[in-house]
Formats: structure tokens, C-alpha cells, sequence
């Protein structure tokens, strides 16, 4: 397998511990990113394992082709998309799914992708560069409203009215079309905010996530995985963000929550049993991988397996 490119993959150990690798069984990376799980899911696995790759961006997937190994295949594809890909793959079940979501290093490092504030660069944030509309060509005419509602929902914003309203008047003078602009414009209407945090960090959090769909895409991805995991096989999850980890969550406690019929008479061996057995408490990042890693200072890994119901 080739080296691994310059990017310090979070919560590694305990992620992969996570899944109970076993040698011969098929497991999905559905977030390849630059591959520190997938490399060490490989190594874990026996001479009959399969591992399956997914990863919107194609720059990872580029990064993914380098890995040789029979054993592994990578998809330039939405874990959304993950069921009917298996299907054609000719894998109707897997023995584990890890989701690690969010936004690697390699795209927030990189200005042309314009995921980050710190950087000055073109106001793209496409998880998929290959298609769909730019952060900049959404932001063009969206209405006050929208503008509002998406930093509101999506950023957990406060002040999402005066960011909406100063963006709206920005584009009087002139497109918005880089993220030192976008940033400038967010600075200058957010007079206070949280200690050591950048006042553009929720609004460009909250563009991010509406534009490339991705609390959609995770409710969509969920089930289906559910339903694709066998008897004991486990599903990880790794969050960075409050509203992505409450949807986890809730689908987690769910699916191990058995739904047991009102006042019927019913002995303990015939109650019908939930479908998830959630695995321990979440994890968090260690100080010394924060210190480390301050990207990492606000993952949360989720573990559940699958039962035999």
C-alpha cells in the first residue's frame, strides 16, 4: 500500500477498534478521505476481506487509486448511494460501516476549495467539485430569507439575521465570490463570539452543510446501512458537529429500542427485539491527540451492532 498523504486521521484506533475487524469479513469505509481508517482496516483484514471505499470528492477518490490491493475497491459516489452500489458490487451484507463526516484536512488546507476562513481562496465548498452549484453562485441570488434560514438551522447561528442582512447589502457593491470576503462581511456583523472562535466560523459551517446536503445525505445513508449490516456487524460513526451527532444519536437509541406492543401479555423470550445494541458510552478524542490535532477537539465517535432480529 503507498504512504498515506500528509493528514492526521482522528480518533484512528479507536474507530477501527470500533468495527471488531474480522479477517474474512467485507466492510465499508464510507468516507475515504485521505485513508488513515482504510489502511488500517486493510491491515486488519485477512487474505479474504473486502473492504469498499466511498468518497464524494475526486480528489480522494484520486488519492484512494494509489492504495494496490486486491482486496480493496474505492467509489466516487455518496454514502446516500451506498445501497444500490453494494448491490452491484454483489454485496448484499457487510460485517461493519464506518462514517467519518465532515470535512477532511486536505480540503479545509486547500484555498481553491474554499471550505476555510483562514485562507483566501474562490467561495466553491463542493464536497463534489464535478458538479452541482458553488457556495458563490448559491449566495448570488439567494433571498435574505434563505440566507437567514440556511446560517440559522444549518450554523446554530445567533446572529444569523445581521449575517444575512450584511451579506444581502455586500452584494450591492459587488459579488461575493471569495472567502476573505465572505469572512470580512461576516467579521464586520458579528460583534461578539465565543473565545478563541472566528466569528465566520458557524456561518461558513452552516453554507457548507446546506450546499452539499449533507444531513440529508446522512439520513438517507442510515437506514440503508442498517439494513446491509449482519448479525454482529458493526456500524462507527465519528461526528464534528452538533446536528450531525444528535441525528446519530437518535437513529442509534431508535433502532435499540424495542417496540413493544401495549398490554399484551407477553414473556420475556417473546418480546420482539430491537434491531441495534448500542456498544459503550461515545468517545472523544484523548488531550494528547487534541494537542496534537486541535480538529479533533470536537469529534464524537458513536458505536452500535447489529442484532439478530
Amino acid at each position: 500500500m503507498s504512504a498515506p498523504d500528509s493528514h492526521k486521521t482522528v480518533l484512528l484506533e479507536e474507530a477501527v477498534d470500533a468495527l471488531a475487524i474480522r479477517p474474512d469479513g467485507a466492510y465499508v469505509d464510507a468516507t475515504f478521505g485521505r485513508g488513515g481508517h482504510s489502511r488500517l482496516i486493510l491491515d486488519r483484514l485477512g487474505r479474504s476481506g473486502r473492504l469498499v471505499a466511498f468518497d464524494r470528492d475526486p480528489q480522494a477518490v484520486a488519492a484512494a487509486t494509489r492504495i494496490s490491493d486486491a482486496r480493496f475497491s474505492v467509489v466516487h459516489a455518496s454514502f446516500a448511494e451506498l445501497a444500490g452500489v453494494l448491490e452491484r458490487l454483489g454485496l448484499e451484507g457487510v460485517d461493519g460501516v464506518l462514517l467519518d463526516l465532515g470535512v477532511s484536512s486536505p480540503q479545509f488546507d486547500d484555498a481553491a476549495r474554499g471550505f476555510s476562513f483562514r485562507r483566501d481562496g474562490p467561495l466553491d465548498m463542493r464536497m463534489d467539485t464535478s458538479r452541482g452549484q458553488t457556495a458563490a453562485q448559491w449566495l448570488g441570488p439567494a433571498g435574505e430569507a434563505e440566507i437567514r434560514e440556511v446560517i440559522r438551522d444549518y450554523g446554530e447561528e445567533r446572529f444569523a439575521k445581521q449575517i444575512a442582512k450584511a451579506i444581502v447589502a455586500a452584494r450591492e457593491r459587488g459579488p461575493v465570490v471569495t472567502t476573505g470576503q465572505l469572512a470580512e462581511i461576516v467579521g464586520a456583523a458579528v460583534r461578539t463570539r465565543e473565545k478563541n472562535k472566528d466569528p465566520a466560523t458557524r456561518t461558513f459551517q452552516a453554507v457548507r452543510i446546506y450546499l452539499n446536503q449533507e444531513l440529508a445525505h446522512l439520513s438517507l445513508a442510515l437506514p440503508q446501512i442498517l439494513d446491509l449490516l449482519t448479525p454482529g456487524a458493526r456500524l462507527a460513526v465519528i461526528s464534528f458537529h452538533s446536528l450531525e451527532d444528535r441525528m446519530v444519536k437518535r437513529f442509534m437509541r431508535e433502532a435499540a429500542r424495542a417496540d413493544v406492543p401495549i398490554r399484551l401479555p407477553l414473556r420475556a423470550r417473546e418480546l420482539p427485539q430491537p434491531r441495534l445494541r448500542l456498544i459503550g458510552k461515545p468517545v472523544r478524542p484523548s488531550a494528547g491527540e487534541i494537542a496534537a490535532n486541535p480538529r479533533a477537539r470536537s469529534a464524537t465517535l458513536r458505536v452500535a451492532e447489529r442484532s439478530g432480529a
